[in-house]
């Protein structure tokens, strides 16, 4: 959750203590409890380090990759100047989802390529941010995502797989080739340089 808030459009909205894990138990009215559901318990668990270490990772991503966090809404349409597209939304076999796709209930695993090239503001320039894949794999199992090919750099670089955060970004993935993402993960690369 904290992967795909922190890589959306927009300001993201956390409640002090998520970057930890810390929970109200369902309690939305936390502020009215003098007890632990709101105190803030700084002696961090391994996991909570965890947590914590993660969060700062995904955070630094978004500032380093100005595409995850545009002042644009993304439409999808191409532009007709500069002959991009500012998002593609595809499909596991690497295509640009279909409406058969976004009506059919076995989808679990889906990509979005956001275009660093299009364009940022009203002004007919081509951007200059890095493009992006975001996988998003919501089945239970590990699926094979084709990678699709993108004229904006030589290869996909992996960024963040949330099914080993502690790995360091930059192993090299070739246009359409098959990255295994696995169950229930969010999957970050881009197309230019690791920073």
């Amino acid at each position: 959750m904290l992967a795909t808030l922190l890589a959306s459009q927009g300001t993201p909205m956390l409640l002090g203590g998520d970057e930890f894990g810390r929970t109200q138990r369902g309690n939305n009215n936390a502020y009215c409890q003098d007890n632990d559901i709101s105190w803030l318990d700084w002696n961090f668990s391994d996991d909570a380090e965890k947590l914590l270490a993660f969060t700062k990772r995904m955070i630094k991503l978004r500032r380093d990759y100005p595409i995850l966090r545009r002042s644009r809404f993304l439409s999808g349409d191409r532009d007709p100047q500069l002959e991009i597209r500012d998002v593609v939304w595809i499909n596991a076999s690497g295509a640009e989802m279909s409406q058969g796709d976004w009506t059919t209930g076995w989808i679990k695993c889906f990509g979005v390529v956001l275009d660093g090239r299009a364009r940022k503001t009203a002004i007919a320039r081509q951007g200059e941010d890095d493009t992006v894949l975001v996988i998003l794999n919501s089945y239970e199992g590990e699926v094979d995502f084709k990678l699709p090919p993108t004229t904006a750099g030589p290869h996909w670089s992996l960024l963040l797989d949330t099914n080993a955060p502690e790995q360091a970004a930059g192993a090299q993935f070739a246009f359409e080739s098959t990255y295994k993402a696995a169950g229930r993960s969010f999957v970050l690369l881009t197309a230019g340089e690791v920073k």
